[in-house]
């Protein structure tokens, strides 16, 4: 069984503060342990590879994010991330991005795991995001030169999560904002509620919250190939 590719930003601060982040923690354990449940084995990469810098990773009350965390296997990964130049894009079922404010300084503009994303979709792979992990899907551009998600209905962080968390004045964009501008549709529902939008081959989730049922809408229509 092929594995998922999971990137993850090598971006360690948020937005331009000293405020340490890159990858929310509880967005990609809760997402994995569903995958890892259905059988799926994981890769995770990063632009310039190595070690992926988390944050989230001391959250009282959440047995899922500390299981994952905890694994040997995990920590090898997490701390030596493949580099997007050594990706072959063939050798994966589907392409997740999770979440964290992190990659809205990196992934958010990558062309080349744009370009693997793009490449992965038209050869009919399946694409997934969650919270702030939408913000990756925005600069993949199809061979016909159109964006992804142009036809796309999504959802992602909202304006309102922003202010509740107090980032909105820290982050180098509103991914709502630009998520409403470039997609077809964006969809969102009340602040911190899970939400996840499965449109054909794109799945997206709105918040950590979300995490899991978007592993378990990946699993579903990998299953279903």
């Amino acid at each position: 069984m092929k594995k998922i590719l999971i990137p993850l930003t090598n971006h360690a601060t948020l937005g331009d503060t000293d405020e340490a982040n890159g990858t929310y923690a509880p967005e990609l354990t809760h997402a994995l342990d569903v995958l890892l449940g259905a059988g799926f084995d994981y890769e995770l990469a990063s632009i310039k590879g190595g070690k992926a810098p988390l944050y989230g990773t001391d959250i009282e009350d959440d047995a899922v994010n500390s299981r994952v965390l905890l694994d040997d296997e995990f920590q090898n990964r997490i701390n030596n991330t493949l580099p997007v130049s050594q990706i072959n894009v063939d050798d994966y079922a589907a392409i997740f991005y999770p979440g964290g404010f992190g990659l809205l300084s990196d992934l958010a503009t990558n062309e080349a795991f744009a370009a693997l994303s793009a490449k992965h979709y038209e050869a009919g792979g399946l694409l997934a995001a969650v919270c702030h992990g939408p913000a990756a899907l925005l600069p993949i551009i199809l061979s016909n030169g159109e964006k992804l998600l142009a036809n796309k209905s999504v959802t992602g962080f909202t304006r309102e999560e922003e202010v509740d968390f107090g980032t909105i004045s820290k982050i180098p964009f509103l991914l709502e904002e630009s998520l409403a501008r470039h997609a077809a549709r964006y969809n969102k529902v009340q602040p911190w509620r899970a939400f996840v939008i499965e449109d054909e081959r794109v799945i997206t989730g709105q918040n950590p919250a979300s995490a899991h049922g978007v592993g378990e809408a990946m699993v579903k229509h990998l299953l279903a190939r």
